[in-house]
């Protein structure tokens, strides 16, 4: 009967924990949804404009820092702090390099937090693991190589070349680890996230002169990636909570 009655009272808990997540993400869906009905890309670069564009982005940092607390800035909050800035950046396009910056340390805060301990009692490695591994490096390897021309012909290759390669590097690395942490929703923002940037270079190095809907896409993938790792880190830290309580009432 003890049993039966734990057993229950955890369903209730995660029904509860994942009606108050939906309320605290209100924030994001709304504020996302007002950045596609302004369509801020088609308007001149202004503070407004880069604060309607980060919005979403912020709006989920608040939420991962209310479950996780203040250590998470150096995981997966300082990401979002990171990735808002290079929102902000992205709005004038002479800051691009900059942006480029910002979320390279986005995802270097990223990987941080998936070598953490929460996320370490679930990892491991197997042979589809390592297979997998191959691919994604391949994939990026595959990526820089196809832009590379392209960068090449950039109004400044001697620093695009490098900064796209280290870039690269880092976005894979983040998913190396993201698919490390067996957590399904981590590993497939990453993957959107990987998804989306490869369509932002496709059109800010000129590889297609015109790519339907190509602004929709790469904001759409964009703010779905960072919702996916948002909600998978914050469920990473349910589940160690959970985990604890377990451990305390068998003890």
């Amino acid at each position: 009967m003890d049993i039966l009655e734990t057993d229950a009272y955890d369903r209730r808990q995660r029904r509860n924990t994942s009606c108050v997540l939906f309320l605290f993400l209100l924030p994001f869906f709304a504020s996302a949804a007002l950045y596609f009905h302004l369509w801020i890309p088609l308007s001149a670069p202004s503070i407004l404009a880069a604060g309607v564009k980060a919005a979403p982005v912020l709006s989920l940092t608040f939420v991962v820092l209310k479950y996780n607390g203040g250590w998470s800035l150096l995981g997966v909050t300082g990401g979002l702090v990171m990735s808002a800035g290079g929102d902000i950046c992205l709005i004038w396009p002479n800051l691009f390099l900059m942006g480029m910056v910002c979320f390279a340390l986005a995802h270097l805060f990223y990987t941080l937090s998936f070598l953490s301990s929460r996320y370490s009692s679930h990892s491991s490695s197997s042979c589809g693991l390592y297979f997998f591994y191959l691919l994604l490096w391949g994939a990026g390897g595959g990526i820089y190589f196809y832009l590379l021309p392209f960068l090449q012909k950039s109004p400044e290759p001697e620093i695009f070349v490098p900064a796209v390669g280290g870039y690269v590097l880092l976005i894979v690395l983040m998913t190396t680890f993201a698919a490390r942490t067996r957590q399904p929703l981590v590993l497939l923002g990453a993957l959107v996230f990987m998804v989306s940037d490869f369509t932002l270079a496709l059109q800010q190095f000129k590889v297609v002169e015109h790519l339907d809907y190509g602004r929709h896409i790469v904001m759409t993938t964009y703010y779905l990636a960072q919702l996916l790792i948002a909600i998978g880190d914050i469920q990473a830290t349910i589940a160690e909570q959970a985990e604890e309580l377990h451990k305390w009432k068998r003890s």
